[in-house]
């Protein structure tokens, strides 16, 4: 091996030191050239658009020419018009289409409810709104079914008709009363407001017939007939005027199945008082057979007696009480 002369390794040590420095330099020079494009392009952010942008701008401007002409503009929508009633009701009288029927029923929808509102106001309270909706629905398509545009009258004036003869002709099925009846008791009421608004008071059959003008017998049938007219719903409220306190009818009907609770205080106490007297087992006859309703065989052997026993000592019983009951009389009248 061949020494290298110092004169050569300083010669190669200065060679790269010199490329290091022209490395070094290079970078430099290109850091401050992209630092120059970056404050250029942030300079140019505080205007409309940024480098980038431009960019962009500048290649979608290049393939617009290089295609050719813009893309062609879009035609605008046009609205649809809505049918007027006249359009829609010569359409649907030609054509006969379910689905024109049901946009009808849908626009006179509100007639409906509104008719039944106002018909809901003279009926009871057990009569449900929807239930006479439901009925009026019918009369409208009724209604529409039989319309004849060549008489130049107003659906609206037409199917009011129609709707409320629909409601009563319902009202006047689902009612148990003939109405025959029915009408004679209206009658009936309506004379007997007349004679109260003037006499002051009750009238009288008599003051009836005079005013109707018919026998009293017919009036007193007519009474007769018009009283069970009227069916209430127990569920009802009852209104007594206190808002605080709701009570249905229910609560406040008599049973009159049930024993009177003071009549049955006042029997314990005759009770007590007609057989203080008595000795237990003459008080267990009594009991037994008046308020349990055991016979004389079933007491005796309760009892451990004989049937004819017992029979002895219930009369025995009856006789003492009845003159018992005697001197109380007596007492009470002097």
């Amino acid at each position: 091996m061949t020494r290298t002369p110092p004169s050569e390794k300083k010669e190669q040590r200065i060679m790269s030191d010199s490329a290091v420095a022209v490395r070094k330099s290079r970078s430099r020079s290109a850091g401050s050239r992209s630092g120059k494009k970056s404050s250029s392009c942030a300079t140019t952010s505080k205007g409309k658009s940024n480098c980038r942008t431009t960019k962009t701008s500048a290649r979608k401007g290049k393939s617009a020419k290089r295609g050719g002409s813009a893309a062609p503009r879009k035609a605008p929508q046009t609205q649809r018009r809505e049918l007027t009633d006249q359009e829609l009701w010569e359409i649907y009288k030609k054509t006969q289409d379910l689905n024109l029927r049901n946009v009808l029923i849908e626009r006179y929808l509100p007639l409906v409810r509104y008719i039944s509102e106002r018909v809901l106001q003279t009926l009871p309270k057990s009569i449900d709104l929807d239930d006479l909706v439901s009925a009026g629905l019918f009369g409208l398509m009724d209604a529409i079914e039989g319309f004849d545009l060549s008489r130049g009258i107003k659906f609206k004036t037409y199917c009011t008709t129609r709707i409320r003869g629909a409601i009563l002709d319902e009202l006047r099925a689902q009612d148990w009363v003939p109405r025959l009846v029915r009408l004679k008791s209206h009658k009936l009421e309506k004379a007997v407001q007349e004679l109260e608004s003037t006499l002051g008071r009750e009238p009288t059959a008599w003051e009836l017939s005079q005013k109707l003008g018919v026998e009293i017998d017919e009036v007193n049938s007519v009474m007769v007939e018009a009283a069970p007219k009227t069916i209430f719903s127990l569920s009802e409220k009852w209104e007594d005027g206190d808002d605080d306190r709701e009570m249905e009818k229910v609560d406040i009907i008599e049973d009159k199945k049930t024993p009177d609770p003071l009549h049955l205080l006042h029997q314990k106490d005759v009770l007590e008082l007609i057989t203080r007297h008595l000795i237990r087992k003459e008080r267990l006859i009594l009991v037994m057979y008046y308020y349990e309703g055991l016979t004389m065989r079933e007491i005796g052997d309760i009892l451990e007696l004989t049937e004819s026993r017992v029979c002895q000592i219930h009369s025995n019983i009856m006789q003492r009480l009845k003159m018992h009951l005697e001197k109380l009389q007596q007492k009470l009248v002097s």
